[in-house]
């Protein structure tokens, strides 16, 4: 199904509903997309282009969510590198 097909003629009001999402659970563009099922060019379209003519208050608001997301992105992925190493060196040790 087509983004256009779940929200016909709504993309203000979906574009105010994603911004809220992130902006209330410091939510990712990944995390949100997933929520709303829809892509997440999508999501980043809607919230950093549409947003920002329809309601420039909230654009300001989920853009500092994202742009802290963004700086802190690297350090998400290094935990995750950091937990897949140990859980590999666990399970190589627990079959020795």
């Amino acid at each position: 199904m087509a983004t256009s097909d779940r929200y016909p003629g709504r993309e203000k009001e979906r574009c105010e509903l994603l911004a809220e999402y992130i902006i209330e659970y410091g939510a990712t563009v990944r995390l949100a997309a997933a929520r709303f099922g829809i892509g997440k060019s999508t999501v980043h379209k809607d919230v950093t282009t549409t947003l920002r003519e329809i309601n420039p208050r909230l654009y300001e608001k989920a853009r500092e969510v994202l742009d802290r997301n963004k700086a802190e992105r690297h350090i998400r992925g290094g935990e995750a590198t950091r937990r897949r190493f140990l859980m590999r060196k666990k399970n190589a040790e627990s079959k020795k």
